[in-house]
């Protein structure tokens, strides 16, 4: 197994540092590619310096999803792994990620495919996955979504094969924010397993251990997308957006957009009767929801007629442009 890793970045030199040291002691034969955004403290200099680090690309996009396919575009090996730049790695992850992709797995007889997709004999693995410490539970968030099984995974933890990548393009561009949740459902509707592991665990903002110290909690900055928690209009876009390219406009599709506006206006509504919110907010609130749920379902149903087979009309291979430079040590 040739393994790369990516680790998209953007103004967290201090983090990054924490993250490249511990994929140092850990994988210390693997690929890393550091992908920067337009960074303002100094992270080029600092990754520069570096002699773990084999590549370096500066893109001018502050979107981790142009970040990640950037990262991918530059990656030369078989497996490709993303790393957050807030997450250190333990020391099992590489064996971990490694056995995941030993896995064999059959295809569930009521495992419906999307058009334009053909079943294998047998699934492979396209991704595996593991836990962020200290918060996240025991096992992957899984979802059935049109009569197809849907394993989410943490988009700063993850490893593809290259066969998956390049079979679905990557990261949707388009988006914003939730890109991997996006490729999840991609991934399903092709036949790809995502393979959870628990010695495949990462820790949340935290420095890299040194002999005899746990880590030392320090803030995490880079989202996917870097969109605030409850950035209400880039969430439904988002949301809709998945769903309406995915699946299409269906029955099923419609019940989960409004199952979310609907559990995220008793939320807003506790926050008035608390005192933590206004109604005057929960008014624009609610006009964020319904043009993030337009614009989002009209963008779905665009990209699903352009790309009828990975649903990917904005993924690795629409654009050589992503790099301002590229400094390569191989």
């Amino acid at each position: 197994m040739q393994l790369s890793v990516v680790v998209p970045t953007l103004n967290a030199r201090r983090r990054l540092v924490a993250c490249l040291d511990a994929l140092a002691a850990v994988t210390p034969e693997s690929e890393v590619v550091v992908v920067n955004g337009p960074s303002a403290d100094g992270t080029t200099g600092i990754v520069r310096e570096r002699e773990d680090v084999d590549v370096l690309v500066e893109v001018a996009d502050r979107n981790v999803n142009v970040m990640r396919n950037a990262g991918i575009e530059h990656a030369s090996g078989d497996r490709i792994a993303l790393v957050g730049q807030g997450r250190t790695v333990d020391p099992g992850w590489l064996a971990a990620l490694a056995d995941g992709f030993t896995g064999d797995h059959v295809h569930p007889r009521n495992h419906t495919f999307a058009e334009g997709y053909s079943l294998p004999e047998r699934s492979s693995i396209g991704a595996v996955t593991g836990p962020t410490l200290p918060t996240e539970g025991p096992a992957p968030e899984t979802r059935a979504i049109a009569g197809r099984e849907v394993t989410y995974f943490d988009g700063f933890n993850v490893a593809f094969s290259r066969e998956a990548l390049d079979a679905l393009d990557g990261f949707d561009e388009y988006l914003e924010t939730g890109g991997s949740r996006d490729l999840a459902h991609r991934l399903a509707a092709a036949g790809y397993d995502v393979a959870w592991r628990d010695g495949m665990a990462v820790r949340r903002g935290v420095k890299a251990p040194q002999r005899g110290d746990p880590g030392t909690p320090v803030p995490h900055a880079l989202s996917d997308g870097g969109q605030a928690e409850r950035d209400w209009y880039w969430k439904y876009r988002a949301l809709a957006y998945r769903l309406a390219k995915n699946y299409g406009l269906r029955p099923t599709t419609a019940r989960r957009l409004l199952s979310h506006a609907g559990s995220d206006a008793a939320t807003e509504l506790r926050d008035i009767v608390r005192g933590e919110a206004t109604p005057s907010g929960w008014a624009a609130t609610g006009r964020d929801v319904i043009t993030g749920t337009a614009r989002g379902q009209a963008g779905g149903v665009l990209a699903r007629w352009r790309d009828r087979g990975r649903r990917n009309p904005r993924g690795v291979s629409s654009r050589s442009d992503r790099a301002v430079a590229v400094y390569d040590r191989r």
